[in-house]
């Protein structure tokens, strides 16, 4: 295992890194139990687990930062905890209460405090909550048991070469979830089934792949692992409203930011027809925050969004602003941070 002092915090990929601790927590006999600290990554699991059979996992994903003051915080985390009850709730899991995931979640970071990536570096300390049932069952149906796993680790910025517009492509022969189904929600299964379309996409030559509605495929969805939203012409922020949509938390924060920029915030369907209104688009997500979209193809049609090698103006200043109040380079004026002891 690494060691904090031999870490080079420049070149930090995305990737698993072991680190002082993970903390645990389980649901048996109709309770949780309270957080435990675990240091061996390896632990037994039932060969007929309800998630190993029935797909019963779901998981988040956010960001410790060490601040401009030397300060630990971590970013809305009581979102996080929000959108993994609303999960477990659709695929009959049982969710952590707030309180737990916030607990367990600032445990991590503390425990780990020495990995968080020093202030300047552009590192962030990514973690990761996994819930996931256990029970031994081979009949369908629900868990009677689970464990809340939250691990931690330091990951590096996202553009290690710089923030630059990429090329993406509309995935024809795959779709990313179906209406009414899962789409809105964090189960692991949505990752794997947008996994084979997102490598073809790669293998052609572009970034990122944009999923339309399934059902009509006139609509915009979402990006493989990202939200779309759209500026236009005329200052108005565009993003998709769906039920096949993961409701990004990234892409609220953004919103808010967007609202007192003086944009008009628009939550709706996106007809694909409108991206000829779009002066610059986007895709965000926790991982790379703002992915700035210079083109996107399908078919044989392509559609520009300003210049080739030049972020746009409003997606540089909503980057800007995010990273800023998650550094403390800027007022926290939502209240966005949850201080790190």
């Amino acid at each position: 295992m690494s060691t904090p002092a031999a870490i080079d915090w420049l070149n930090l990929g995305f990737k698993y890194m072991q680190t002082n601790a993970y903390v645990r927590a389980n649901f048996t006999n109709g309770k949780w139990s309270g957080v435990e600290v675990c240091t061996d990554p390896m632990f037994n699991i039932h060969i007929a687990a309800a998630c190993l059979h029935y797909g019963q996992a779901c998981f988040e994903g956010l960001k410790a930062f060490r601040r401009k003051d030397g300060s630990v915080a971590i970013f809305r985390p009581e979102e996080n905890a929000a959108r993994i009850i609303d999960t477990a709730n659709r695929v009959l899991m049982e969710p952590p209460p707030v309180e737990l995931f916030i607990e367990a979640v600032k445990k991590t970071a503390a425990l780990n405090f020495d990995w968080i990536p020093p202030y300047g570096t552009g590192a962030s300390f990514y973690i990761r909550p996994l819930l996931i049932g256990t029970s031994a069952q081979i009949g369908l149906g629900p868990s009677r048991d689970y464990i809340l796993i939250v691990m931690g680790m330091p990951v590096g910025p996202y553009y290690k070469d710089g923030f630059f517009p990429v090329r993406a492509c509309v995935q024809e022969a795959y779709d990313r979830a179906a209406p009414k189904g899962v789409g809105n929600v964090k189960v692991a299964g949505n990752y794997a089934a947008s996994m084979l379309g997102d490598k073809e996409s790669k293998d052609r030559g572009y970034s990122i792949s944009l999923y339309l509605d399934s059902a009509q495929r006139k609509f915009i969805d979402e990006f493989g692992t990202s939200n779309f939203f759209g500026i236009t012409y005329d200052k108005r922020f565009v993003t998709p409203d769906s039920d096949s949509i993961l409701p990004s938390i990234t892409n609220k924060s953004i919103q808010t930011i967007a609202a007192d920029m003086g944009l008009k915030v628009e939550r709706r369907p996106v007809s694909f027809d409108e991206l000829t209104q779009f002066k610059e688009v986007g895709a965000c997500g926790t991982a790379a925050i703002i992915t700035p979209v210079y083109s996107i193809i399908r078919g044989d049609k392509e559609f520009t969004f300003g210049k080739e090698n030049e972020v746009g103006e409003t997606l540089r200043h909503l980057f800007n602003e995010i990273q800023g109040i998650q550094y403390g380079e800027i007022k926290d004026r939502y209240g966005w941070m949850l201080a790190v002891e």
